[in-house]
């Protein structure tokens, strides 16, 4: 009974999982490391079992350091209305199965890196301790929403590496786009936290700067971001698929900006949402360019 009551069970405890680490939103970093790996083939021979393996470490490594950011602030989550009904808070998972978790997807993530490589190895817990500071950074600077943006950054260099890239401009460049893409919809996002965090102490772009400064912060840096995207293009020599893909994306960035301003933060959750669009259509558009074109 014992046995069939885990099995019977098991879908709702896998949702649970899935939801505590929001498993949907593996779509904003997946794409840029996946892009990463493909603008590297243009130079290193193609391989379907290491692109399985850049996959398992892109989504271990975001369930950990999500994991470990839902454990760092379960307190903090508790006390704000908007993320109080999270997995922790409500006691829909207890603490102990939430750090087995993040372990287990360290572990994972360590195993899948060291098959690509003796360098992706000996970089993984760099790789971890990037994306794991991003949750504590709150607690120590006003930049929270930059370290962020470093966090996803790795990604696309990230992929390149392991592909078997060439040390070469594009996967910085491409890099620097993501941080610049994350970071600015992730101040967006931190908005409607202001109260919340000056409460509790916490720091943040908005917390420091106020929501008007805020906003128009999010706007340089998504700026910054399209003026990166094209320049990975220059640089690797892509064409005009590659560009509409980029154009795509910048008009995407301006309507996601245009929902939120200094009165009305309603929209923020539908523009940080349309995010995931982003990632998506940039890599359809690069892929298309690489192997179309």
């Amino acid at each position: 009974p014992r046995s069939i009551a885990f099995i019977t069970d098991m879908p709702a405890r896998l949702s649970t999982y899935a939801s505590f680490v929001r498993f949907s939103h593996s779509v904003f970093a997946l794409p840029f490391a996946l892009t990463g790996a493909v603008l590297a083939t243009r130079l290193v021979p193609f391989s379907w079992p290491r692109l399985g393996w850049i996959v398992g470490c892109m989504v271990m490594a975001r369930s950990a350091a999500m994991g470990f950011n839902r454990l760092v602030d379960a307190a903090y989550d508790a006390r704000n209305p908007r993320t109080a009904m999270r997995e922790l808070p409500r006691g829909a998972m207890s603490r102990r199965e939430a750090v087995g978790f993040v372990i287990a997807c360290s572990i994972v993530f360590v195993i899948c890196s060291g098959q690509l490589g003796w360098v992706c190895l000996a970089l993984s817990p760099v790789a971890l301790a990037i994306v794991f500071w991003y949750s504590l950074a709150k607690r120590f600077t006003s930049y929270t929403q930059v370290f962020l943006g470093v966090a996803m950054a790795v990604a696309p260099i990230g992929g390149w590496i392991a592909a078997g890239g060439p040390l070469r401009l594009e996967p910085w460049l491409l890099g620097f786009a993501i941080g610049t893409w994350v970071a600015g919809f992730d101040v967006l996002y931190a908005c409607q936290d202001l109260e919340v965090d000056r409460r509790e102490g916490l720091q943040s772009i908005p917390v420091r700067f106020g929501i008007a400064t805020s906003l128009w912060i999010s706007r340089a840096m998504h700026v910054a971001t399209v003026v990166a995207l094209f320049a990975v293009g220059q640089q690797a020599g892509l064409g005009p698929i590659y560009g509409a893909g980029v154009v795509t994306v910048a008009l995407l960035l301006i309507y996601e900006q245009s929902l939120v301003s200094e009165h009305d933060l309603s929209q923020v959750k539908r523009a940080f949402d349309m995010n995931a669009w982003v990632g998506i259509l940039y890599f359809a558009a690069t892929l298309l360019d690489v192997y179309v074109a």
